[in-house]
C-alpha cells in the first residue's frame, strides 16, 4: 500500500473542545520506529476517557490532543521489528495503550499487566520514551502506533462492533475474569452506560448465573434484560434496595463516574467475602466509608484498569465464541463535533463509533 499520506485529525485544543469545538489539523506523529505499525482508521469509538481529557477533567491535558483510544483500521505501513506478524493490508485495532516498557525486569510487563507498567503510555495525551514524540489518537485519518500494543481483529467481528470494545468492553471484561466471574457466581453491575452494558454482555458470555444490572431508574431495564441481566436494581425507584437485596451478590464492577455513589449501600449488596470493582473514574473524590463495611464481611474494594494486549485477545476470542454484540450507534468522522456533545448528554445508546467514511 502507499505510504504517501499525512496525520490529520480532530484537535482540542483548550478545554473548550469538549462543547464541540474540535479543530481538523494536521499534526506530526511520533518519530518512525522499526516496531511501529501506521494504522489507516476506518473507526473509532468514543469513550467517556475522550471527554474528561478533552476537558482536562482529570488533570491539565497537554494540548494540542487528538484523542481516541478504540481504533481500528487497516495496517499500511509495518516496521522490520514489530510483534505478532502483523502485516500490510491487515485489520487491526488499538486501545487505550501504545507502550510501555516491556522490560524483562519489569514485574508488571513481564507478567502480563503491561496497563499497569510504571512507565504505561496512552494512545493519546502522552508522551512516549526517548523523545520520540506524543501520542495522538483515533480521530483521525492515520495513527502510529507501536506494534507489541496492535491487536489483530479477528474476521468475525465487525469493525463498528469490536472497536468499543478495545477499551470499553476490556475495562469491564478485565477485572470480571480476573475477579472470577463465571458459572456459580452472581455479579452486579453499577450503570447501564457504554461501560456497563458491556458489563453485562460479558458476564452472561462467561456464564454468571446471576447478572444483576443496578441503575437508579428502571427508564434503561428492557435493555439491560435484553442484554443479559437477569435481574434489576432501581435504586431511585426502591428506598430499601439495600436491604432487599442485601448480602445477594459475589461480585459488583462498578461502571459510574459520580463521586457521589453510594458506596455504602452497595456493600450491602455483598455476600461475605464479596468484591467491589471500580472502573469509573470521577473527577473529584470518592464518598467516605466506614470501614466496618468492610471489616464486618471481609469485603474487597479495588480497582481496575483496562486489560493487556494477551486479556485484549482473549476477550476477542469470547466474542466470537459467545457472538457477543456491541450495542452501537455509528456517527461519521466528519460529525466528530456533535457527536462529543451528544455523548455528554448521555444520549448514547449506548457506544459512539465514529466511522471515516473516507477509509471504511
Amino acid at each position: 500500500m502507499s505510504t504517501d499520506y499525512s496525520f490529520q485529525g480532530w484537535m482540542g485544543l483548550d478545554s473548550k473542545a469538549a462543547e464541540g469545538n474540535l479543530k481538523w489539523s494536521s499534526y506530526e506523529p511520533k518519530k518512525w520506529e522499526e516496531t511501529d505499525v501506521d494504522i489507516k482508521v476506518t473507526h473509532c469509538g468514543i469513550c467517556g476517557s475522550d471527554l474528561h481529557t478533552l476537558r482536562s477533567g482529570w488533570k491539565p491535558t497537554d494540548y494540542p490532543c487528538v484523542v481516541g483510544h478504540e481504533i481500528v483500521g487497516t495496517a499500511v505501513k509495518v516496521g522490520s521489528k514489530v510483534e505478532g506478524g502483523i502485516k500490510v493490508g491487515d485489520r487491526v485495532g488499538v486501545g487505550a495503550q501504545s507502550s510501555s516498557c516491556l522490560k524483562p525486569d519489569c514485574a508488571e510487563c513481564a507478567n502480563g499487566a503491561e496497563q499497569h507498567c510504571q512507565h504505561m503510555v496512552g494512545t493519546y495525551d502522552s508522551e512516549y520514551p526517548n523523545g520520540v514524540g506524543k501520542s495522538y489518537g483515533g480521530y483521525s485519518d492515520y495513527a502510529r502506533v507501536p506494534s507489541h500494543f496492535v491487536i489483530p481483529i479477528p474476521k468475525e467481528i465487525p469493525s463498528e462492533e469490536v472497536a468499543p470494545m478495545l477499551c470499553g468492553g476490556i475495562t469491564v471484561y478485565s477485572p470480571l475474569k480476573q475477579n472470577g466471574a463465571g458459572p456459580g457466581k452472581k455479579v452486579g453491575i453499577i450503570g447501564i452506560g457504554g461501560l456497563g452494558h458491556f458489563g453485562l454482555l460479558y458476564a452472561k458470555a462467561l456464564g454468571c448465573e446471576e447478572v444483576v444490572a443496578i441503575s437508579r431508574t428502571s427508564a434503561k431495564k428492557e435493555d439491560a434484560m435484553k442484554m443479559g441481566a437477569t435481574g434489576f436494581i432501581a435504586t431511585d425507584e426502591d428506598k430499601e434496595w439495600a436491604t432487599h437485596h442485601a448480602r445477594s451478590l459475589d461480585l459488583i464492577v462498578s461502571t459510574v463516574s459520580s463521586p457521589k455513589m453510594p458506596l455504602m449501600d452497595y456493600f450491602q449488596l455483598l455476600k461475605t467475602y464479596g468484591q467491589f470493582i471500580q472502573v469509573g473514574a470521577p473527577e473529584d473524590a470518592l464518598a467516605g466509608m466506614n470501614c466496618f463495611a468492610l471489616i464486618g464481611k471481609g469485603i474487597k474494594f479495588g480497582g481496575s484498569m483496562i486489560g493487556s494486549p494477551a486479556e485484549i485477545k482473549e476477550m476477542l476470542e469470547l466474542t466470537v465464541k459467545k457472538n457477543v454484540k456491541a450495542w452501537i450507534n455509528k456517527r461519521p468522522l466528519k460529525e466528530a463535533n456533535e457527536a462529543i456533545v451528544d455523548m455528554t448528554a448521555n444520549k448514547a445508546r449506548y457506544r459512539y463509533v465514529l466511522v471515516n467514511e473516507a477509509h471504511a
